[in-house]
């Protein structure tokens, strides 16, 4: 019998592959890349059009020879990496590292792709395989070849302007531009007072109190800017009497979300679980290339993760429709076709969105095979799809509008869920806050409001928000910046680079940021342009449709590149990023330590190098004072890479807490309390006070 050998990506990939097909195949990965541009040079002859110099990759020699003994064996080769440009780039440079190319061999050799590794997917990607998609290859190329050619002209120049190991890039130069522009937002924002006004209302017959807030007066709505004018405001509204004008009821319908696609993925992972987008996508990955399932070996949860698409195949929402009739009754189902839509021109619409696999493995029943994180990743893919295809929840509103004086308007609103459809299954809390307030069925026209209490609350405007990884990817996205797969490496490289750091979940940009950034505004202004990279990418784009020659869009960019570097360099001054200095003095020389960056992070130096080669373990100090000596307590890292809490005076002191303490004291015994989750909880054992959203258990179990 004919031997057929299926090449993967991911050796994880392997394992869930191999069991679908029978003794005649063999499958085996490619771990990634096996070519690609040197590392030690440039690698694009730019005197003859660009070519680009591909070598095989360090490590990947005994790989690449072990392939190519396999394909000896084979007669049909079936390249099956993933289906996007990088994958379909991968499948090219193998057929050129394995001569695997027409003439080269006389073996059949086919591309075939998957959207998930199921067992229906993978054979019917076999009987319908099909030629190596060029017009991706050169995609993936133009798009490499762009970065590589930015990266190596202006990331010398980083280098002699500012400091060595710094980087540019074509995605991520904007990126920052677009974090440094909010931060300035911020610093140059100007508060502006405004007031809110509300009133608290017996109504008779009702024992809860009405509260209204004001609107504004009988014409219209009116701003509240001064004191002066809420001050003349509660003094009439004080002594006045007070009448329903108009009870208004309705519907409000909410539509049921689309299913995710990587962006919307990464965004409600980070809301919802708190992860970074590189660790929703480390996981969704593992989810993808399959999990070790009880009972059923290796198993695909989920379909390709790298999709700017809603859009679902006539299988899957067929399967949703039965699950979701069976599990919550006809009535949840959609009663419109919620296929996706190509909702903006650069959403690319070559695969799917996310979703299950299989809606039988419910994520309860396979919890015991997941890890934490892939459960809770999982269940969010799960619950979000199930919406996606069921009916859109139905809220009865009540809008009051309530005359004071004669003179001044207050209104009140309220709505309740009269029918939950998609909300049964999905909420991101969204309706909250309009859900608590009910009012109760009896207030009409006719009811008696009396014991009127007005305040007044003086507020001020607030800033922009600081970017976090979850709203700078909906950015990205809006802008047309980037792609699914580049969203989440982009940040993490703005991170390693020091050009941001993470607070919470705020990003904020470093002084280095603000150097790069400067620099690259100054000098680069087309690189950092948001619409000129929108534009970049519309005809990386175009070259994947087989609309645009993906040479012509390099010709057409480095000129304007190679004149603005040798511009630079004679133009642009050099920046000085003064080490951050601390309060630790050398014990050599005297000096204030500073602090340095080495492959394993942060370390105290002595600013008097080469004449004093003193150096120390840097220790972040959190601002709480030891309970045992009074010394700072500091953040440390186990061997193995775990955050733990210790003493700075240890050994002296044995301190030491894997949960963050806090200056705050236990009110029952005064023992320190620590941060465990989203509470405080005392260290004391034989105590055990908890204390959540400043209430004691006691209270909040009382409150509920």
């Amino acid at each position: 019998m004919a031997k057929n050998l299926v090449i993967v990506e991911s050796p994880a990939k392997v394992k869930t592959i191999k069991k679908f097909l029978g003794s005649n195949y063999d499958v085996t990965a490619s771990m990634g890349h096996v070519r690609d541009l040197p590392k030690s040079q440039m690698g694009i002859d730019v005197e003859h059009d660009f070519e680009p110099k591909y070598i095989t990759i360090r490590g990947k020699g005994d790989l690449l020879a072990t392939l190519r003994k396999q394909v000896k064996k084979a007669d049909r080769i079936y390249l099956a990496t993933d289906p996007d440009r990088e994958g379909e780039a991968i499948s090219w440079h193998l057929m050129s590292a394995l001569k695997l190319n027409e003439g080269e061999t006389d073996k059949s050799v086919q591309r075939i792709t998957f959207n998930e590794i199921t067992k229906n997917a993978v054979k019917r990607s076999l009987k319908e395989p099909r030629q190596l998609n060029m017009n991706l290859v050169d995609a993936q190329q133009a798009r490499r070849i762009l970065d590589r050619l930015v990266g190596y002209d202006i990331s010398p120049l980083l280098w002699a302007k500012v400091k060595r190991g710094l980087s540019a890039g074509r995605v991520q130069s904007v990126a920052l531009r677009i974090i440094c522009d909010r931060e300035e937002e911020i610093e140059d924002f100007i508060p502006e007072e405004y007031w809110t006004i509300e009133a608290a209302l017996s109504v008779k017959g009702e024992k809860k109190k009405l509260n209204a807030r004001f609107y504004g007066t009988l014409e219209g709505k009116k701003e509240v800017r001064t004191k002066a004018e809420a001050d003349e405001i509660l003094k009439f509204c004080r002594d006045a009497e007070y009448r329903v004008s108009e009870v208004k009821k309705g519907e409000r319908i909410r539509k049921a979300p689309l299913p995710f696609t990587t962006s919307t993925m990464q965004q409600e992972a980070s809301k919802v679980l708190n992860f970074s987008t590189q660790k929703t996508m480390r996981v969704a990955q593992q989810l993808y290339e399959g999990v070790d399932i009880k009972g059923q070996g290796t198993v695909g949860l989920i379909s390709y993760l790298r999709t700017d698409s809603t859009r679902i195949s006539d299988e899957a929402a067929a399967s949703a429709r039965d699950f979701i009739s069976k599990e919550y009754g006809e009535q949840y189902l959609s009663a419109e076709k919620t296929e996706g839509r190509k909702e903006k021109p650069n959403v690319q619409d070559a695969h799917e969105a996310i979703r299950p696999t299989d809606l039988n493995l419910k994520p309860a029943q396979i919890r015991s095979s997941l890890t934490n994180e892939q459960f809770k990743l999982y269940q969010l893919i799960f619950k979000r799809f199930l919406a996606s295809r069921m009916a859109n929840a139905v809220y009865e509103t009540t809008a009051v509008r309530i005359e004071a004086g004669g003179r001044y308007l207050f209104t009140v609103s309220a709505s309740k869920v009269s029918f939950d459809g998609f909300l049964s299954v999905y909420s991101d809390g969204e309706d909250e806050e309009g859900a608590r307030n009910v009012l109760s069925g009896n207030i009409s026209e006719k009811s008696v409001l009396s014991d009127p209490v007005v305040d007044g609350k003086q507020h001020f405007t607030q800033p922009p928000a600081h970017y976090t990884e979850a709203s700078l990817v909906r950015a990205l996205e809006e802008l047309g910046i980037g792609r699914p797969s580049t969203y989440a490496p982009t940040i993490t490289t703005l991170l390693a680079r020091r050009y941001i750091t993470k607070e919470g979940k705020n990003l904020f940009v470093t002084e280095m940021g603000n150097a790069v950034n400067g620099i690259m505004k100054e000098a680069f202004p087309e690189i950092v342009d948001e619409q000129f990279t929108a534009t970049m990418e519309s005809l990386l784009d175009g070259v994947e449709e087989g609309n645009v020659q993906w040479k012509t869009v390099i010709r057409n960019f480095y000129p304007d590149l190679e004149e603005a570097v040798k511009r630079a360099e004679k133009e642009i001054e050099e920046v000085k990023i003064a080490d951050e200095e601390t309060d630790v003095i050398c014990e050599n020389c005297g000096r204030n330590m500073v602090v340095k960056y080495g492959p394993h992070g942060k370390f105290l130096a002595c600013p008097g190098f080469p004449d004093c080669h003193n150096t120390k373990p840097y220790y972040e100090k959190i601002g709480v004072a030891c309970p045992s000596c009074g010394k700072d307590i500091v953040m440390r890292m186990s061997k193995k890479g775990r955050r733990y809490y210790g003493c700075i005076g240890f050994p002296d002191c044995s301190f030491m807490s894997w949960a963050k303490p806090t200056d705050r004291k236990c009110p029952k015994c005064g023992s320190m309390m620590v941060e465990k989750g989203k509470h405080l909880s005392c260290t004391n054992e034989e105590c055990r006070y908890v204390e959540k959203n400043g209430k004691s258990a006691e209270q909040s179990a009382g409150s509920v």
